[in-house]
Formats: C-alpha cells, sequence, structure tokens
C-alpha cells in the first residue's frame, strides 16, 4: 500500500454500533492447503468459498515477480499461493491476539474477516503484477489514477453478488477497509489494530510483507531468509495503546524485515535485465493497445477475469498484420534480443525529481546531437541523424525500507517482558549503532531500443550528467520535498518520457556550445546524501565500470564477447 502520510491511520467517527455479521455453520469441515513455507494451512467454509471463485483462482495466471521469472527461472510463483500465504498469516496473528489477550475481546468473525482480507488483498493486481498498474496504465490510459487495489474492490464486489458468498453489508465493507487500512471507512465500531495486520499504513510491518519476502527469497534460492521469522514476530505481537508492539529481544528481526525487502527491490526486483523485459513488453502491449483495447478492460470485472499473463500468448497466437508489431517485439523476448542497459547512477531520494527532470529521452537524444564528436569516436553522420527519443527509454525506480526515505523502525514500537503493557520506541542503541542514515535511494538508469544507438546514448546521457556538475546549473536548481508515490508492490516509476526541455546553452549547436567527448569533465564524486559537502545538491558521477566508445553498439559487443570465450 502507498504511504502518503507516514502516520497512523484515522479512526471513523466515534461510533456505538457493533458490527453487523452474518451467520456462519462452524460445523463444517476446515480445509488445509499444503505450503512449503507454513506446512498446512486450515481455512474455514467462508474462506474457502472464495477460493473456489473464477475471480481468486484467476490469479494462477498472474506471476507474483512478473519478469523476474525470465531471470530466475525458479522464480515462478503466482500471486495465487502468496494470496493463501497472506491469508493464513493473517488469520494466525489474529487469533494469537484473540487468545493471548483475551482481555480485547476479537470475535471469530473478526478473525474469519482479517483472513479473507489476507486472501483478497491482491485480486485486482493484472498481468505480471505491478508491470500492468506501474508501467502500462499510465502509458496505454495517461492521467488515468487506477491502481490495482480499485481493481482488487471491483473484483470482491463482483465475486461476492455472483456467488452469493454468506457476507453481511458491514462485514464486506470491513474487509475492504482492512485491505486499504483505512478504519474511517468504516460507519460501525472497529478495532484500529486489526488493520494493521494486512495492509500496516502506520509502519508498513504486516503479513502480506512477511509472505512476500520469504516467498521470494525461497523462490530466487535465496535460503537465509527463513519463514519461521513471521512466526517468530507473530508469537511476538502484543497490541499495546491499540498498536500492534513487538517484544525488544525481537527488534533486529523487525530490522531484518526492512533490509531484507530493500534487498530484495535492490537485486530481484529491479535486475536490469527483468526490467528490460518489463519495458519490452509495455511496449508489445502498446503496439497491440489500438487494436485489442486491452486498457479498457480494467473497468469490467467480466472482462478481467481474463486479463492475465496468457494475453502475452493470446498476441503471439494471431495472424492479425495489425498485431505484427507486437509480436516481433515478444519475439525478440523468445530469442533473448533485448533491450540494453546503456547506463545508470544512484540518485539521493531528495533529488530525485530533479534528475528525472533533467534526464528525458528527448533531451538524451539532443544532448547526443549536439556533440562534437572527434574523428577517432567513429561516429556515422546517419546513425547520428537517426537516433530518436523513440531509441530511449529513461528508468527510475525507488527503492527504501518500506516507507520512502523514513526508518520504518521509528514508528514500530516495543516492549518489554518486565513490562509488557507499555510500548516505547527503539533508539539506535537498542538496534545497532551501524544502522543507516539514509533508509530510500533512487536507480536511474538508461535502455536503448536499438543496439547501435548503445554509444551515442551513452554519450548523451553522460553530457547532461556533467552538466549537473555546473555551478551555474546547480544554483538554480530546487530539490523537491514531496514524496513520491512508490509503494511495495511499485517501487518502480513510469519510464520518463517528459516533453522536451530546452537544453543549455553550451550544448546548443547555434550557440557554438559544442565540446569534445574528450574534454569532458566529470562530476565530482559524492557520497549518497541529499547534497553535496559543500552543501549544494547531490551530484552523481559517470559510472566508470559502464563507459564506452561512442560507436559502441551492444550487438558488436556481444558477438565479440562471445568468440573470445569460445576460443
Amino acid at each position: 500500500m502507498p504511504f502518503d502520510e507516514f502516520s497512523p491511520p484515522s479512526s471513523p467517527t466515534t461510533v456505538s454500533r457493533p458490527l453487523v455479521v452474518a451467520q456462519q455453520d462452524k460445523s463444517l469441515e476446515t480445509r488445509r492447503f499444503k505450503d512449503p513455507l507454513y506446512d498446512y494451512m486450515p481455512f474455514g467454509q467462508r474462506v474457502c468459498s472464495i477460493i473456489d471463485t473464477k475471480h481468486f483462482q484467476r490469479l494462477r495466471r498472474v506471476k507474483q515477480l512478473g519478469t523476474s521469472y525470465y531471470v530466475w527461472p525458479t522464480a515462478c510463483h503466482n500471486r495465487f499461493e502468496h494470496c493463501l500465504g497472506v491469508a493464513h498469516l493473517a488469520q494466525t496473528l489474529a487469533k494469537h491476539l484473540q487468545t493471548s489477550q483475551p482481555e480485547l475481546g476479537i470475535t471469530d468473525e473478526e478473525v474469519d474477516c482479517v483472513a479473507i482480507a489476507g486472501l483478497c488483498h491482491d485480486l485486482g493486481h493484472g498481468p505480471w503484477s505491478h508491470v500492468w498498474d506501474g508501467l502500462f496504465i499510465p502509458q496505454a490510459s495517461p492521467g488515468s489514477t487506477w491502481q490495482h487495489e480499485h481493481a482488487s474492490e471491483m473484483m470482491f464486489d463482483d465475486l461476492l453478488q455472483q456467488y452469493n458468498i454468506n457476507m453481511s453489508e458491514d462485514e464486506a465493507t470491513f474487509i475492504k477497509a482492512l485491505i486499504a487500512g483505512e478504519p474511517s471507512r468504516c460507519s460501525f465500531k472497529v478495532k484500529p489494530y486489526l488493520f494493521e495486520i494486512v495492509a500496516n499504513k502506520r509502519n508498513g510491518l504486516d503479513v502480506d510483507k512477511f509472505d512476500y519476502i520469504a516467498r521470494d527469497s525461497q523462490a530466487v534460492g535465496e535460503t537465509n531468509v527463513k519463514a519461521g521469522l513471521s512466526g517468530r514476530l507473530i508469537d511476538s505481537a502484543r497490541v499495546i495503546d491499540d498498536q500492534i508492539c513487538y517484544n525488544i529481544k525481537d527488534v533486529n528481526q523487525v530490522y531484518q524485515v526492512c533490509y531484507t525487502r530493500f534487498s530484495l527491490h535492490k537485486q530481484i526486483y529491479n535486475h536490469k535485465t527483468a526490467k528490460a523485459i518489463e519495458h519490452m513488453i509495455i511496449d508489445g502491449l502498446l503496439a497491440a493497445e489500438p487494436h485489442m483495447k486491452i486498457a479498457g478492460r480494467i473497468q469490467d470485472p467480466k472482462q478481467f477475469l481474463h486479463l492475465t499473463d496468457n494475453i502475452k500468448d493470446t498476441i503471439e497466437e494471431t495472424k492479425d498484420p495489425e498485431l505484427e508489431e507486437a509480436r516481433a517485439i515478444f519475439d525478440r523476448i523468445a530469442s533473448r534480443d533485448l533491450y540494453k542497459m546503456v547506463d545508470m547512477n544512484i540518485i539521493a531520494w531528495a533529488d530525485k525529481d530533479r534528475y528525472r527532470d533533467h534526464f528525458t529521452p528527448e533531451r538524451i537524444v539532443q544532448a547526443a546531437k549536439a556533440y562534437a564528436f572527434s574523428p577517432s569516436d567513429k561516429v556515422k553522420q546517419e546513425d547520428l541523424d537517426a537516433l530518436s527519443a523513440k531509441d530511449v527509454i529513461v528508468d527510475t525506480a525507488g527503492m527504501h525500507y518500506g516507507m520512502k526515505d523514513k526508518n520504518p523502525l521509528d514508528y514500530v514500537k516495543f516492549y518489554s517482558k518486565r513490562d509488557p503493557n507499555v510500548a516505547h520506541a527503539a533508539s539506535s542503541q537498542d538496534i545497532s549503532l551501524l544502522m543507516p542514515e539514509v533508509f530510500g535511494e533512487v536507480l536511474l538508469r538508461v535502455y536503448t531500443r536499438k543496439d547501435s544507438c548503445y554509444g551515442l546514448i551513452q554519450a548523451g546521457y553522460r553530457e547532461l550528467l556533467a552538466e549537473l556538475s555546473q555551478p551555474q546549473f546547480s544554483s538554480q536548481s530546487t530539490i523537491a520535498t514531496e514524496p513520491m508515490n512508490l509503494d511495495d508492490s511499485d517501487d518502480e516509476v513510469a519510464p520518463v518520457s517528459g516533453s522536451y526541455s530546452a537544453l543549455p546553452a553550451r550544448l546548443n549547436p547555434a550557440a557554438g556550445g559544442k565540446r569534445p567527448l574528450n574534454r569532458v569533465v566529470s562530476a565530482p564524486v559524492s557520497m549518497p546524501s541529499s547534497s553535496s559537502s559543500s552543501g549544494g545538491p547531490f551530484v552523481a558521477s559517470p559510472n566508470i565500470f559502464l563507459k564506452v566508445p561512442p560507436d559502441h553498439s551492444s550487438a558488436r559487443a556481444t558477438k565479440r564477447a562471445r568468440k573470445s570465450l569460445d576460443e
């Protein structure tokens, strides 16, 4: 869930009306589902009645890790098993609080609703999970504010109506509020801490994270992350002052959850090849959109039922000439003829907007064409003339510990066994003196759709990068302070394709501002903070490990590398 506010979720207006529940037949047999993380997961009749619907079964055809499956062959698990796992952990945590603190008065019906919220929290994920609402919808429907949470509610409402699930109107409202983490949506009495189980807006520590961290880690072979971590934290959980707190002896386990989340985004979810394939899939879908009208299907639950990863197969099976471009892009994925990462930098969180505005495909191309290449650069004029913004992708991905640039542990409270009814925040001395000073960063990467443009695009990007080190640019720049709308699922930001901004005078050919490649002055090396040692804005340095000559073609380089390996 997005963290637009770093404060406890608002409570509903004080009301006295209790939650109205539907009568359940508790004599019905419990079904058990075998899981590699939690062994057997028991669910009651009403939870199972939701599992046995087309709406939930659809999640079998939506990859949990999207295009990461193309990089890690064992990362083939789907949203289906993740949602089962979240339902199990939600049910387990709610029952733990119910039995360990009977004074809370948690009812069996509330436990059931919490489990269903965990089960249905991802009903609205589109093809390849976050690729759909993070990249495709913003480009296919500019200005749209649609997110998968909207579709989750749409599909949940349609499921209840179509299958006549035994559920009161209050319970349905309660479940949707639990999924959103918003108690204010309820017009009846609720227990605020229950809203921290599935979608914790206070500190991001919820069972959704517990499951995907363990499940995704296991799928990619990271065996150091154990499912038992969630079990320990669930056993440690205790409600104090209407919020879920943990035993201080488990503070390092809480930190491990936050750090592992960041590590997964850094190493797995934002892998350069997985991101390249994401952009290829989006380009294929956008090429098919005028003919297939894919984006419009998000508003109709009947059509959304069939909106899964299989849409790529559907396009590839056709022979329609209108879909030839889409099929050609998908063919490139199959033959591993992928878009190539040209360059990258890690950006300080506070400067993300400044860098995103500065590096656009249009500006990179203009910088490349304005460059004074020397004869030794071996740049062909026809290649330079053919270079266009359509050849360039600028991708930015926010990576953090779960609360953007904030430390999640500042929002978690702990108790001790000597005083289990009083909670306090933990200081660095309670956790570690090696805690990081910053908790969020942005990975900026530039890709090319055409191998032949590789060197030219890098030259343009690095020319703009050098521009950031110039005093006149830095003094005029402003550092954004508003947080980006980055959450778990979509720590990606749509590729930059904004309108053309005028280039600085020194890069403008009409102003005689060209400069030879071998005289480019690198920006000074800076630590990843929001300001440099001189007090100015953060300045990224050119990546020395990725530098290539301007005439570099990734296709030729790949052939040379393969030939040297053969020899």
